[in-house]
């Protein structure tokens, strides 16, 4: 009899990896864009508010949308 030498599947990253970068990131910018009152930062100022208005709605969509997929899933496999 054979044996087989199955490796086990490599853990698997989660989907709202990327979602919670985008958010993160986005509620820095926002931070630094709108909140701060660091002189330093006051001339980065529009950079991060444009950034923040970007970054944080797409965080936003990719949740939504990675939600949407995962409930998808769930209901096909039932």
């Amino acid at each position: 009899m054979e044996k087989k030498n199955k490796k086990p599947a490599p853990p698997q990253m989660s989907p709202y990896i990327f979602t919670v970068l985008l958010i993160g990131f986005g509620s820095w910018c926002f931070w630094d864009g709108w909140i701060t009152s660091d002189p330093e930062m006051i001339e980065h100022s529009t950079f991060n508010r444009v950034l923040s208005g970007v970054l944080l709605p797409w965080g936003i969509y990719d949740y939504f949308k990675i939600r949407k997929r995962e409930n998808k899933e769930k209901e096909s496999k039932d």
